[in-house]
Formats: structure tokens, sequence, C-alpha cells
């Protein structure tokens, strides 16, 4: 009988040993030029959002497996997000991480709810004040469009790149640096 040497059920798919916990517990400490390669923000910051979103009720359940640290899921998510094309698949993430990839997915949606939460956003994202709209829209009215000034003055923040195009009007989310993305924007 023939068999594949190189298949094997799905179950039992070894894994290799997480980079993530290297991240959190060398390279946070000793290293934060690599912290910061590899989640795209410093310790600093990393730990005062983690001490932010800790208490969101996302991240406590009635069950009797305790969630996995509010500092590692924050951990997978922003190496997902600090990264684009293959390096940002699912398995990819998940074998950095060294969980699976529904956990991968589990664990963004949690964070995400947590960082879209009102309470967090009062405290993270500093709107501009009546000034500096004001100063934007003089800016506006004298380096581009004049009917532009009195319309809403939109301060462009970053771009958010997706995996993929789209499947729903694919093309608006192609962006001036040739990739498929969103772009986050308070006005």
């Amino acid at each position: 009988m023939y068999t594949d040497r190189y298949q094997m059920p799905r179950d039992q798919l070894p894994r290799g040993p997480a980079y993530l916990m290297h991240v959190l517990t060398v390279y946070k400490h000793s290293r934060p030029d690599h912290f910061q390669e590899n989640l795209r923000v410093s310790p600093t910051t990393f730990d005062r959002v983690v001490s932010t979103i800790e208490n969101d009720p996302v991240f406590s359940n009635n069950s009797q497996n305790a969630q996995i640290p509010v500092e590692i899921q924050l951990a997978i998510t922003l190496y997902r997000f600090g990264h684009y094309g293959n390096a940002a698949g699912l398995q990819q993430v998940a074998n950095w991480a060294g969980v699976a990839k529904g956990t991968v997915e589990l664990v963004t949606r949690r964070v995400i709810t947590a960082i879209l939460h009102p309470t967090f956003l009062r405290t993270a994202v500093c709107y501009p004040t009546p000034d500096e709209k004001e100063k934007a829209k003089v800016w506006v009215e004298k380096h581009s469009c004049r009917a532009w000034r009195g319309g809403w003055c939109l301060v462009d923040s970053t771009l958010v790149p997706l995996y993929d195009r789209p499947f729903w009007y694919g093309e608006s989310y192609f962006d001036r640096k040739c990739n498929y993305s969103l772009n986050i924007q308070t006005y």
C-alpha cells in the first residue's frame, strides 16, 4: 500500500517553538529595537495599551478555562497588523505566536473590540482642537482648493494594509502606495 511520508493527519501537525515569548521576555527588556521591529510599537507604548485595555469586559469570561493573557493577545494582534502579504497570513502569525489559526482570529477580534470601546478611544485618540482645525482649514485654503476650506477637515492618520483585494468595491481600497488598505481618518 502506498503512503505519502509527507502527509500526516491535520491534528498531528507538530508546531515549532513560538517566537512570541522571546519577543515579550527578552527583546522587550534588553532589545527594545527588536521588540519594535516585531510589534511596531515601543515596549512603553505596548505596556500602556495593555494596562488601558486589560480590564475591558471582552477579556473576561465565565468559563473554567482562562483566556490567554491580554499581553499575549495584544502582541499577536500587533504582529498581525504590522505585517502584510504572506507574513500576515493566519498560518504565519500562528507559527510566530505558537497558537492555532482560530486563536489568531479570536484574539484579533477581542483586541479590536477593546480598542474601539469608547472608553479607550477617549483616552487614546486625540481629536484636533477647534484651533487645530482652523489652522488646518487655513492651510488647505492656502495650499489646495479654496472650496474645501469650509468642508470637513480630515486628518490623515495611517494606512492599515489588507492581505488581499476586498470582494465588494475592491478598487476603492487601492491606495497611493499600490496596496489595498484601509485609511484611518479623524475629523
